[in-house]
C-alpha cells in the first residue's frame, strides 16, 4: 500500500489487485455473517461466541439506532478477527513448537501435565484452565516472541512523561525489545524460563511490563481466547 493515499485511485495494477482482494475479503466476511443468520433461524448456533456478540449488538442498532454496531461495523470486526486473530495465533503456536523442540525438558513436563489432566481425549474448558505448565510455556513464548508491536495514537495534545506530543502522533512500542529488557525481567531475560510466570504474569516483571496483548482500556479481547490468565 502506498504512503500517498491519493495514488490508490490511479489505474495501477497494484491498485486493481488491492481492490480485488478487498472485494474477496468482504465477500468472505459477509458469507460468515449470512451463515450465522441462517443458523439463528434454525436455532442451531453458538449463543455465546464473539460473532454472536457482534450480531446481538447489530440487532440493538436496528432496534435502537445509535447504540449498537452497524452492518459495516460487524463486517470490519469479522475481517479484523479473522486475519489478525489467525496470524497471531499461528505465530504463537509456531514459536511454541519450535521452542519446545529445543527445550525438551519443558516439552516432557507439558506432555505429562496434558496426559494427567486431559488424557487422550478432547479437553473441556475447565480442564484447560488446569494446565498450569502449558499456560506458563505459552506466556513465556509470548514474552520472547510477541506477534506484534503496540501502536497507539494521540487524538489531542498529550503529555507523556516529560514529553508533550501533538495531536495525530503514532507511538510504537516494540514489544520484542520491552520484553527482553533485563531491568524489567531480570538477568536471564534472553533465556526460555516459563517459571518466571509461576505466580501469574503480573509478577513476572517490574511495572507490569508484560503486555503481549496491550494494556489499559484498549487491551486486545483476544487475550481471553488465548488462555493467558493472571
Amino acid at each position: 500500500m502506498t504512503s500517498f493515499p491519493a495514488l490508490r485511485f490511479l489505474p495501477l495494477k497494484s491498485n486493481a489487485r488491492m481492490r480485488e482482494v478487498y472485494r474477496e475479503v468482504r465477500a468472505l466476511a459477509e458469507g460468515i455473517i449470512e451463515k450465522r443468520k441462517e443458523a439463528i433461524k434454525t436455532g442451531n448456533y453458538t449463543k455465546d461466541d464473539l460473532l454472536q456478540c457482534l450480531l446481538d449488538s447489530h440487532q440493538t442498532e436496528i432496534e435502537n439506532k445509535g447504540r449498537g454496531l452497524t452492518v459495516e461495523d460487524v463486517i470490519e470486526e469479522v475481517k479484523m478477527f479473522y486475519f489478525a486473530g489467525q496470524e497471531t495465533v499461528a505465530n504463537l503456536l509456531t514459536w511454541t513448537i519450535v521452542t519446545l523442540s529445543v527445550h525438551s525438558d519443558w516439552q516432557d513436563l507439558a506432555r505429562e501435565e496434558v496426559l494427567r489432566v486431559v488424557g487422550k481425549r478432547k479437553p473441556t474448558f475447565d480442564e484447560l484452565t488446569q494446565l498450569k505448565i502449558v499456560t506458563m510455556i505459552l506466556q513465556e513464548v509470548l514474552r520472547l516472541y510477541p506477534p506484534t508491536s503496540l501502536i497507539r495514537g494521540t487524538f489531542r495534545e498529550t503529555k507523556l512523561g516529560e514529553y508533550v506530543l501533538p495531536e495525530g502522533v503514532q507511538i510504537v512500542i516494540p514489544l520484542h525489545l520491552l520484553h527482553r529488557d533485563p531491568e524489567l525481567f531480570g538477568e536471564d531475560v534472553t533465556e526460555f524460563n516459563p517459571r518466571r510466570f509461576s505466580e501469574g504474569f503480573s509478577k513476572a516483571s517490574k511495572d507490569n511490563s508484560y503486555i503481549p496483548f496491550g494494556g489499559g482500556p484498549r487491551v486486545c479481547v483476544g487475550q481471553a481466547f488465548c488462555h493467558v490468565r493472571n
